[in-house]
């Protein structure tokens, strides 16, 4: 199967970077062919322009800007996602992949203005990321980037896409127990996938 995994964290040196190697590490050596998009390391420009917007909902012109990115999200089977929930939201540069990237056309089509989903080479969606905020303020707020994850991306996918949200809350205060017991959780899902 070929992945594209999108990662989202400045520090190379951080919890999220360590995480993303074992993900990167964990489907190698499943033989699934990976497609490692690091956004920080590769410059990636999450700021939507003027121009791209105007265009926005033209297919496939919609796409000039970011055709590189595209052609990686549509040859992938799978996509896994591994970032910080800052703020309550995703860090600016993959809320800037989002919008800059899963455009109509792409993502979706319209059928007599009813979108319907256009990413129907992904067959499955893994998210591996950690939050500041502990688990029952996230959840009073609604937890927006679960509900982006596995309610609309998901709705972009193929019918019966496997999503699977692996979150560590109250990241910077929790034990280096609980960090390790959320590594073996990421391993136990990718030795699987």
């Amino acid at each position: 199967m070929r992945v594209l995994v999108v990662f989202a964290h400045p520090s190379p040196i951080s919890f999220n970077a360590s995480l993303h190697a074992q993900v990167l590490e964990a489907l190698r050596q499943k033989g699934h062919e990976v497609d490692d998009c690091d956004l920080y390391a590769e410059g990636f420009n999450p700021v939507l322009s003027q121009e791209e917007h105007l265009i926005y909902g033209e297919v496939p012109a919609n796409r000039a800007g970011v055709a590189g990115y595209v052609d990686r999200l549509l040859a992938a089977d799978a996509l896994v996602l591994i970032y910080p929930v800052w703020n309550e939201g995703f860090p600016a540069i993959f809320k800037g992949f989002l919008d800059r990237v899963f455009l109509p056309g792409v993502c979706f089509v319209k059928d007599r203005g009813v979108p319907k989903p256009a990413l129907l080479n992904i067959k499955k969606i893994a998210t591996v990321c950690t939050y500041g905020a502990g688990r029952l303020p996230t959840m009073v707020l609604g937890d927006p980037p679960r509900k982006v994850v596995k309610r609309l991306l998901r709705a972009m996918t193929a019918r019966n896409a496997r999503c699977d949200y692996l979150a560590l809350y109250n990241m910077d205060r929790v034990s280096s127990d609980k960090r390790a017991r959320f590594r073996r959780r990421v391993g136990r899902l990718f030795e699987v996938w």
